[in-house]
């Protein structure tokens, strides 16, 4: 898949976040890289402080990060339509790390 298609299928997996939270999220960037150097399989990543745990010492902070990891991610898809789903679901899947939410809960949640 040309790096192109699939940054266009992170935007429209970022599309899918609802506008209220879409609005409360401040201060993230998102990467798309090939792969994470020390855990090659892993599909995306949240790197920041969580929007629960933020407190007045917060501000003035580089911007939180999100990575999706898209050789990983096209390792373990057959098709399109699978790079698709994924994508969505581990966009998802790290947007709710920004909001604090656990992977214990994302699992509960069907996200995991």
């Amino acid at each position: 898949m040309p790096a192109a298609r699939f940054e266009e299928l992170v935007g429209d997996a970022l599309d899918l976040v609802p506008a209220e939270l879409a609005r409360a999220i401040d201060n993230v960037v998102v990467l798309i890289e090939p792969r994470n150097p020390e855990d090659p399989h892993l599909l995306g990543l949240y790197h920041g402080i969580a929007l629960t745990e933020r407190d007045s010492h917060y501000g003035g902070s580089l911007p939180d990060t999100i990575t999706i990891y898209r050789d990983a991610i096209l390792d373990i898809c057959g098709d399109e339509t699978e790079v698709v789903e994924e994508v969505a679901v581990t966009v998802i899947h790290e947007i709710a790390h920004y909001f604090g939410i656990d992977d214990a809960r994302l699992h509960e949640l069907g996200w995991g």
